[in-house]
């Protein structure tokens, strides 16, 4: 006799077998049990469920009805059930099937990849290939990223080209530059985002260097928003810098370039990050990753703390860029107003606040900085009048070991005079 061995309660443990497989919008899975498809052959289930595409019910019975005119003897059952959106794969199993993608070619104006024609190269590095294309699915402009032939066999780097998508893909704001999710199947390793139709942010600075405040603050509260989308997602730019913000014709300011972010997830899934030492950019980066701390909002922060410093004076808080523990040591803070005297003396003591080498005197929101460069911080007033060792305490004992050098330089010339 026969009897179904692994049916549910007659072991232990029940055992099921099953399939993965990608699945898109519009596909129609089809569940059957041995009474129809042993009786009907594949070709004729497809036929049928084609004859009554729009009504999925309808074709389950039909199947049904053909399987028990074949002669079927056994339990008839037809389950149909069509794919309308996919949702999105969890993070691990979206990287590995990206990652199994090859790199695309060279590609040079004229070129056709998938369906986009590509118009100009917009920028072009040692890290990856910038394209200005049009998409033939709906005739607008796109801009596609392609990771660099240098770094083909380079895991970690694949990884964060990837990941720099995949963070499109979850963060939605005005502000931040979208995703484009097209139709036509990648037959490569790449990504389209939406074409910013404007400058940079630094090309902004160049053209403008003594702008209005309040223009400067504008400004400021768009990046915040579009940061804010990020940290929402427990994700940490990192690279924040004025090369990777845009302001397109409208005056809109949206965040343009995410591929060093740091995910908080990923580290919860535990997959390699590839991170090697510190990224981000020298000057814009937080001095307490350059000693090898973990990513922390604050360290935005201290990013956008830089950028307004900029665009106020076109210069950086440090003088210079910091790019080692040691140099961020030693730096100070040089006071916006001595390159920009339109800075109110309040609004400075925000910058610098922004920009504190200790992260556990740095603000520890961007609303809370947003609102000290609007309006002036009763407490900087106090601070004003303070003792230096409570104001600044790194210029005070720096003083202080200037003068003890002094008076110990004094007090040898006077003991070598008295000796003689």
């Amino acid at each position: 006799r026969d009897y179904l061995a692994r049916a549910l309660g007659i072991d232990i443990a029940a055992r099921v077998d099953h399939k993965e497989t990608d699945a898109r919008a519009g596909d129609i899975l089809v569940f059957t049990t041995d009474g129809v498809h042993d009786f009907l052959k594949d070709g004729r289930i497809i036929a049928l469920i084609r004859e009554h595409e729009n009504d999925l019910d309808a074709a389950a019975r039909a199947i049904c009805d053909a399987a028990l005119e074949a002669g079927s003897d056994d339990n008839v059952t037809c389950q149909l059930v069509r794919i309308v959106s996919p949702g999105e794969p969890d993070e691990a199993a979206w990287l590995k099937r990206m990652a199994a993608l090859p790199f695309p070619p060279p590609l040079e104006a004229g070129n056709v990849i998938d369906g986009l024609r590509i118009i100009r190269e917009i920028h072009a590095s040692s890290r990856s290939q910038v394209y200005l294309a049009e998409d033939s699915e709906t005739g607008r402009k796109v801009v596609l990223k392609t990771p660099s032939p240098n770094y083909s066999d380079d895991p970690a780097y694949i990884e964060r080209f990837m990941r720099e998508e995949w963070i499109g893909r979850m963060v939605n704001s005005p502000h931040v530059a979208k995703i484009i999710r097209r139709r036509t199947p990648r037959r490569f390793l790449y990504f389209c985002m939406e074409w910013v139709k404007g400058q940079t942010l630094r090309q902004w600075m160049d053209d403008h260097p003594r702008p209005p405040l309040e223009e400067v603050r504008c400004i400021a509260d768009q990046i915040v928003r579009g940061l804010r989308a990020f940290h929402r997602r427990e994700i940490i730019h990192q690279d924040l810098k004025p090369e990777n913000i845009a302001i397109d014709a409208d005056g809109t300011v949206k965040i343009i370039d995410f591929g060093s972010a740091h995910v908080a997830s990923l580290e919860e899934l535990k997959l390699p990050v590839g991170e090697h030492g510190p990224l981000g950019t020298a000057g814009y980066t937080a001095p307490e990753l350059l000693q090898g701390a973990r990513p922390d909002k604050r360290q935005d922060i201290f990013s956008l703390g830089v950028i307004v410093y900029e665009m106020l004076t076109g210069r950086l808080p440090y003088g210079r860029p910091l790019e080692t523990a040691r140099q961020a040591t030693r730096a100070s803070y040089v006071l916006a107003r001595k390159h920009n005297s339109a800075v109110p003396r309040w609004m400075d003591m925000a910058l610098r606040k922004a920009v504190e080498k200790d992260p556990a005197r740095r603000y520890d929101t961007m609303s809370a900085f947003l609102l000290d460069i609007t309006r002036p911080n009763p407490k900087f007033s106090r601070e004003v009048g303070a003792p230096l060792l409570q104001r600044d305490p790194e210029r005070f004992w720096k003083w202080l070991a200037v003068l003890s050098l002094l008076l110990n330089v004094i007090l040898a010339v006077l003991l070598a005079s008295a000796g003689s």
